[in-house]
């Protein structure tokens, strides 16, 4: 409540206290409560009177616009990619035959170059090591 912690709230209570007496502070924080109560309604109020006016002028739809036009879904990216059969699931086209071909040969030539390099990384590595002399000290044993 007005960015106070505990301790300061306790401080202005004290002080409050001493000020203006135990006698009077009851009505003191009555007063209060009625007029963050009244504050509180009014603001309510505003809000209220504020979102009609965006209703009125259409402020709404311009906002839900803009928010459909930042939705790829909305403006039919999504049929086009259900046309074009880029979507996983019940809704994908099966490929054609020539296609599916063409996938396999791609995936086994994917799959050839990458054993490929892994060999080549292996003999690489193999020759690094057999390059490098060991370097355990003689006559420590």
């Amino acid at each position: 409540m007005f960015g106070l912690g505990w301790s300061e709230m306790m401080v202005v209570g004290i002080v409050a206290l001493i000020v203006i007496g135990p006698k009077d502070l009851p009505g003191l924080f009555r007063t209060m409560g009625e007029f963050t109560g009244k504050a509180r309604g009014m603001a309510r109020e505003f809000s209220r009177a504020m979102n009609a006016a965006a209703d009125e002028s259409g402020v709404r739809d311009i906002s839900s616009t803009i928010k459909a036009a930042s939705n790829p879904a909305s403006f039919g990216v999504d049929k086009i990619k259900e046309a074009t059969g880029m979507t996983k699931g019940p809704a994908t086209q099966a490929l054609s035959e020539e296609r599916q071909a063409m996938k396999e040969k791609m995936s086994d030539a994917m799959a050839k170059a990458a054993t490929d390099r892994q060999a080549r990384e292996a003999a690489e590595t193999q020759a690094a090591e057999e390059a490098t002399p060991s370097e355990t000290p003689k006559g420590d044993a």
